[in-house]
């Protein structure tokens, strides 16, 4: 069944996202605040622009986002031009922006008043997993509103699912991260020590990862971080970012994270070193640069 839907956030992420919508037949129609990425879009994809969120939301059946950060996100729903001041009742709102659990129950409130179904639902999966269409989906919300808003996500998703009510799709990105940062962080100090050990490192890897050691970002990752490539997508200023939320969250809930703060500090020295939009592979890169200081 054709769908309207409107798509707010045509960032690395959102882009693709909306496309795979277009390209499944759905009436589409987008919003960036960059109007030239808008128009873009329209020219490869069937679909239309909007000048505003809330036009772009206008009858719209579902309205789906993936913006930067809370501010970001109460910008584009509660604002004067946003999305929630033109939807129609039981409309669904699909938050896919990495955000705290704290904006998510705010909207799932807001939304709520206004005869609105509401989802945090962040992604994992990257650049690629967005433009393949295989993202994974953390979902925190209704069932009523689930139940609407799968059949459009399953457009560019591999696997999604409702974990709970809302926030625990933002709570559950957040697990996502911590995981991620730990594993990254031990591959690197891998590498460099295969490097400083005057291992083939290339050799190490294929060895290791048949078995225990073996992972997501050592078969996607190890080989650009032996070349000392930094471009894949997930910058290090968002990661940070997502840090920063768990953190935060961490301090409230009573979870104790000394890993993953570590990790972050080790990101805010790669930042130093100029690598805020190198992808999170480059912790690698810290190590290097402490090698070449300690000759």
């Amino acid at each position: 069944m054709t769908s309207k839907v409107a798509f707010i956030g045509l960032g690395v992420m959102g882009y693709p996202m909306a496309g795979h919508l277009a390209a499944a037949g759905h009436e589409v129609t987008v919003f960036n605040r960059t109007q030239a990425t808008a128009e873009r879009w329209t020219k490869e994809h069937k679909g239309s622009l909007a000048a505003t969120p809330a036009e772009a939301a206008r009858n719209a059946d579902a309205v789906f986002a993936c913006v930067g950060n809370d501010d970001h996100v109460r910008e584009v729903t509660l604002g004067p031009d946003g999305a929630f001041q033109t939807m129609k009742k039981g409309a669904v709102y699909v938050d896919h922006t990495t955000a705290s659990a704290a904006i998510a129950r705010e909207l799932d409130g807001a939304a709520a008043e206004r005869g609105l179904g509401f989802l945090d639902a962040p992604v994992s999966g990257g650049q690629a997993g967005a433009e393949n269409g295989v993202l994974t989906v953390m979902v925190g919300g209704t069932t009523e509103a689930f139940a609407k808003a799968e059949p459009l996500i399953q457009h560019f998703a591999r696997f999604v699912r409702l974990l709970g009510p809302a926030g625990s799709g933002q709570l559950a990105k957040m697990v996502n991260q911590i995981c991620i940062a730990g594993v990254v962080e031990g591959l690197a100090e891998g590498l460099h020590f295969a490097e400083q050990a005057g291992l083939d490192s290339t050799a190490v890897v294929d060895v290791i990862s048949k078995g225990a050691a073996q992972s997501w970002q050592m078969d996607n990752r190890a080989a650009t971080m032996i070349e000392d490539r930094f471009d894949f997508g997930f910058a290090v200023d968002w990661m940070r970012k997502d840090l920063g939320i768990a953190l935060d969250e961490a301090r409230q809930n009573g979870a104790h994270l000394p890993l993953t703060a570590l990790v972050d500090q080790f990101y805010g020295e790669v930042q130093a070193i100029g690598g805020k939009r190198w992808d999170t592979s480059s912790l690698i890169a810290r190590l290097r640069a402490l090698s070449s200081k300690d000759k």
